[in-house]
């Protein structure tokens, strides 16, 4: 009984097994839910386009420099050295546009007129500088020249160039603190000879010395050799080393020679490039005059030969000439921008932009450029040292008496830094 009781109970459960399955079948199965769709494309923002900004007014300065023909390399080094200094300052009241003399001074000076220019800087060349006063016309629009010829100075034209008369009554003057009274000189022919004539005589005037002879020469070999024969005196000094002697029996004899007097000068100045000081040097030996015997002096040109350090007839000469130490770190920034070396004369264009930089507080926009300003007695600071406008505006600069040794030179006296 019990038997049948266990299996009545499984077929029981059977049933209920069958209907739970069938149930199952029966339920729908449920789908994945859809994915949701991409989200719409960010919208597309375009920038308005910036509205430029006017330009800053500014005053207008004409740079007239030659950047063809023979002297382009120099005209050419000097925009350099404007444009750089433009860019050490960084002040933007003013624009400054360069004008190539090349093709002709009146007609680039005539462009900047057109243009606006309210300041003219350069020419380079004194011969220019008509030409460049003729199409200012009655403008009030100063020039400030790069030539060395103060013969062009006046009105509204200044010269900014270096002056020979400057370099040698400096070096002068220093001679004369070492004990030196006594000097002569050696100048070419022609208007730059005659004016260094006139500026060393008048400085040693001024330093209480005294001129013992002056003479002129072409750059002939035999010129030069009579110039060397005559400003030693020479000949006046070799008959006196001889004297006749009278014999017992009356008849007269010609005696050795003894030696020469020492030459009348103890300084003497050579107007002319370093190169051409050093070809009298063999003839100043001769007629006693030799390296040692009497200090040697040169101008400003010196300071742009590089040569003369390496030249052994040169060695103990002074000259005077404006301070090199910031040209030399212009020129490494000159190099690393431009490639290649300035030339000497760049730090004109450098020291121009320097001034009108420092006098753009007190030019009011369209107004005429401050002319009186550049007469300012303290002067301008710049790479070339200090200096000022004379009255009869020419620049004077504050310079250094160098003194060339054994493949060097030095400072032998310091520029003043101020006036």
């Amino acid at each position: 009984m019990v038997i049948v009781a266990e299996k009545r109970a499984r077929w029981q459960a059977v049933p209920a097994l069958c209907l739970a399955l069938v149930m199952a079948a029966c339920t729908p199965a449920r789908k994945a839910p859809a994915p949701a769709p991409p989200p719409p494309p960010a919208p597309v923002v375009v920038a308005p386009k910036p509205v430029p900004l006017p330009e800053a007014p500014q005053n207008r300065v004409a740079l007239l420099v030659p950047l063809s023909g023979n002297n382009a390399p120099v005209g050419q080094s000097i925009a350099n050295a404007a444009n750089l200094a433009l860019t050490d300052v960084g002040d933007k009241r003013v624009n400054l546009r360069v004008y190539d003399t090349g093709p002709g001074a009146g007609a680039a000076a005539a462009e900047a007129m057109k243009d606006g220019a309210g300041l003219i800087l350069g020419p380079l060349l004194a011969a220019d500088v008509p030409a460049v006063t003729a199409a200012v016309g009655a403008r009030p629009v100063p020039v400030i020249s790069f030539s060395n010829d103060a013969g062009v100075a006046g009105g509204n034209v200044f010269v900014l160039g270096f002056q020979p008369g400057q370099s040698i009554a400096r070096t002068v003057a220093y001679a004369r603190s070492r004990g030196i009274d006594r000097f002569a000189a050696l100048v070419p022919a022609g208007t730059y000879g005659e004016r260094a004539q006139a500026a060393f005589v008048r400085a040693v005037n001024d330093a209480g010395g005294r001129v013992t002879g002056i003479a002129t020469y072409t750059r002939d070999p035999a010129r030069m050799a009579a110039a060397a024969r005559k400003v030693t005196n020479y000949d006046a000094r070799a008959q006196g080393t001889a004297k006749p002697v009278l014999r017992a029996d009356g008849t007269v004899a010609r005696a050795a020679p003894t030696a020469l007097v020492p030459v009348p000068f103890q300084a003497l100045l050579v107007a002319d490039s370093g190169s051409v000081a050093a070809q009298f040097a063999p003839a100043l030996a001769r007629f006693g005059a030799a390296q040692g015997q009497v200090v040697l002096m040169g101008t400003e040109i010196w300071n742009t030969e590089a040569g003369i350090a390496r030249s052994p007839a040169l060695k103990g000469a002074i000259f005077s000439a404006v301070p090199d130490a910031r040209f030399v770190r212009m020129a490494e920034r000159y190099r690393t921008r431009f490639g290649g070396n300035p030339s000497r004369l760049a730090s004109m264009g450098y020291d121009a932009v320097l001034l009108v930089n420092a006098l753009a507080g007190r030019w009011p926009l369209g107004a005429p450029f401050p002319r009186a300003a550049l007469s300012a007695r303290d002067g301008f600071a710049g790479i070339d040292g200090a200096f000022r406008f004379t009255p009869g505006n020419v620049a004077e600069r504050a310079l250094e008496v160098e003194q060339v040794g054994a493949g060097t030179i030095a400072v032998v006296s310091p520029a003043p830094t101020s006036f």
